[in-house]
């Protein structure tokens, strides 16, 4: 046979060189770029460039910042984000869920685009990128995990309506109060209807259609921007302000201007809680979308570094006028479309970005607010991913009720509590699942060549009257001991005439103090009653740990087998002679050399009469 060549350890210039590139991962593909990577990287930077002009406006407006913030949030973060991140697609920036979450957080502390309330958002973010960046270097990235997929759904369903909820007043010409409740914002809308502006009303549904037909039929052009385009055009053309229509006004034609953010214990007691909401939902969102396209350019991704790059982002984004950003499924799935290769695309579009801010800057004066408006409604529908939904479900009444309890939490109480609550959801779904390893009646399957062990539970077999065979699925550790013993009492009340009860042990992943201590006292609980459990398929990580806590030797060798065959040819031996004489079960190919028993032709002598052959020890 031919021996596997092993793998000589990494000496210390390799080690050296690998810290290295944990310390700046662009040194891992830098290498790559070359003439033909440089000119896709640069086209698709340039996509995502225009692309993002009208969504960072359209972001800013959902924070409650002035429109400039939103295109701050798309320049410095990007770069931190593409240069520090493991992906060479994910493609960082200003998203809806960030920028509602924000939002939700900081204008219960100061009125949205006021100085004050931009100075607490900016802080905000920096909070966020010093949770993100500690996760990240404490190489926590597994934290993500928690973020199930079903409280993303639901944040995310939540999060569509809450943000159509609060375009519909400036969509509709209405006046109506800032800052309140769901049910408030829709009862004083609909009080309000007909006094709605058709002017502003004919604008806004004109900027939806004329991005739902260019999506429609002109799919690569940036139907967003166009819509914009022509909805500043027709509010030009019918002398909009004249009829009521309010316009955005010019944006500065500048860069980003450095701040630094100025808080008290004050500004921290009370922007913690919304910057780990921030946090959590911001690497979530990164690491999933991250995933999302490595599973397509077939790349593997770092969550730890994935985090380091995004708590790097907004720490330093922060310092440039740059309010929270996150990964962008938009972006991030445009940019792999347009042919990115490396993560200097992302760098592009935000050093072209800002070239197209100096240039059309003042061009936006003449884009009118129900055009913003008709834009964001349109992000949010598309945010509903109803398909997604529906497979949920359909799928799992656990995950199901975690999308619904996320869900009607950020529509009816504080978003980041909604975020919260369906991760600690999840997490007790996660605790309940592993704290009750399941137990599977075995029996032998005459059906089957070698007597292999069967689920009675999806085939009817018959049992043998003395020995009850369960397979454990599942970790024994202290979380699930008391369900365990439960169970193994449950089973031995049930049937108290099988004196005898082997465990299966090939599901069981690992051990730790608390389960050995139970396994012996079940087992100790048993011989006193004058009955006896066995254990086979053990996996070596389980039988050291019992070696290290003694119970193999408590138990005894006679109790502990390398295989089921092993183990059921031993306790065969020790069954009843008597009430063998009487059986009719006949189960094991053993049984046919018991008292009562007789060989059949097409059965195996007693040298091979397990259901499976035996393994070596």
């Amino acid at each position: 046979m031919e021996q596997c060549e092993l793998i000589p350890p990494k000496g210390p210039w390799a080690r050296s060189a690998d810290r290295l590139i944990s310390l700046l991962p662009l040194l891992s593909w830098w290498p790559q770029v070359n003439r033909r990577t440089l000119k896709a990287d640069l086209w698709a930077g340039l996509t995502g460039a225009v692309i993002v002009l009208p969504q960072g406006v359209a972001f800013a407006a959902i924070a409650g910042l002035p429109p400039v913030y939103g295109l701050y949030a798309a320049m410095v973060p990007v770069i931190i984000a593409a240069l520090f991140g493991s992906s060479y697609h994910l493609v960082s920036g200003p998203t809806t869920a960030i920028s509602l979450v924000v939002f939700a957080n900081v204008s219960r502390l100061a009125d949205p685009g006021s100085a004050e309330y931009i100075r607490l958002v900016l802080t905000l973010t920096l909070l966020t990128g010093m949770f993100q960046l500690g996760l990240g270097l404490a190489r926590l990235g597994s934290v993500a995990n928690f973020v199930s997929h079903s409280v993303v759904t639901g944040f995310t369903a939540g999060a569509a309506i809450l943000i159509a909820t609060s375009q519909l007043g400036t969509f509709l010409g209405l006046d109506l109060p800032r800052g309140g409740t769901f049910l408030a914002t829709w009862g004083n809308m609909l009080r309000s209807l007909p006094e709605s502006n058709l002017y502003v009303l004919g604008l806004g549904a004109f900027t939806m259609l004329t991005a739902v037909v260019i999506r429609r039929f002109w799919p690569r052009l940036p139907k967003l921007l166009l819509a914009l385009i022509l909805a500043s055009l027709l509010s030009f053309a019918v002398d909009g302000p004249e009829h009521g229509v309010l316009l955005v006004g010019a944006l500065p034609a500048g860069l980003p201007p450095f701040t630094l953010p100025d808080f008290g214990l004050g500004d921290l007691r009370r922007l913690v809680p919304g910057a780990l909401a921030v946090a959590m939902l911001g690497l979530a969102e990164a690491v999933s979308i991250a995933r999302a396209v490595a599973t397509r350019s077939q790349q593997m991704i770092d969550n730890s570094r994935e985090f380091v790059g995004q708590g790097l982002a907004n720490v330093l984004g922060s310092l440039f006028s740059a309010y929270a950003s996150s990964g962008s499924f938009t972006r991030t799935g445009l940019n792999f479309e347009a042919g990115a290769k490396t993560p200097l695309a992302a760098v592009f579009s935000a050093l072209l970005l800002v070239g197209i801010v100096l240039l059309v800057a003042p061009l936006t004066a003449y884009l009118p607010v129900a055009a913003m408006s008709g834009v964001i409604l349109l992000v949010a529908v598309n945010l509903l991913d109803l398909h997604g939904i529906r497979h949920i479900i359909r799928t799992d009444k656990n995950e199901t009720g975690i999308l619904a309890v996320t869900f009607l939490a950020i529509l009816f109480v504080q978003m980041e509590f909604a975020i919260f609550s369906g991760v600690i959801l999840s997490l007790l779904m996660y605790l309940k699942r592993t704290s009750h390893p399941n137990f599977t009646v075995l029996a032998p399957d005459p059906d089957n060549p070698r007597h292999a062990l069967a689920n009675v539970a999806r085939k009817e077999l018959k049992e043998c009257p003395q020995i009850k065979i369960l397979r454990l699925d599942g970790s024994i550790f202290f979380g699930a001991v008391n369900h365990i013993s439960e169970e193994l009492h449950r089973v031995m009340d049930s049937f108290p005439e099988q004196c005898h009860i082997l465990v299966v042990g090939s599901g069981i992943n690992f051990i730790d103090a608390s389960g050995c201590h139970m396994l012996f006292n079940e087992a100790l609980s048993l011989k006193l009653s004058g009955r006896d459990m066995f254990f086979c398929s053990l996996k070596g990580e389980v039988r050291e740990v019992l070696r290290k806590g003694m119970c193999l030797k408590r138990l005894g060798g006679e109790h502990v087998f390398e295989s089921e065959g092993l183990a059921i040819a031993h306790m065969v031996s020790r069954l009843d002679p008597e009430r063998c004489a009487c059986c009719s079960a006949r189960v094991f190919r053993e049984c046919a050399h018991m008292p009562g028993g007789e060989l059949h032709d097409h059965e195996t002598p007693p040298e091979a009469s397990s259901p499976e052959a035996p393994q070596p020890v």
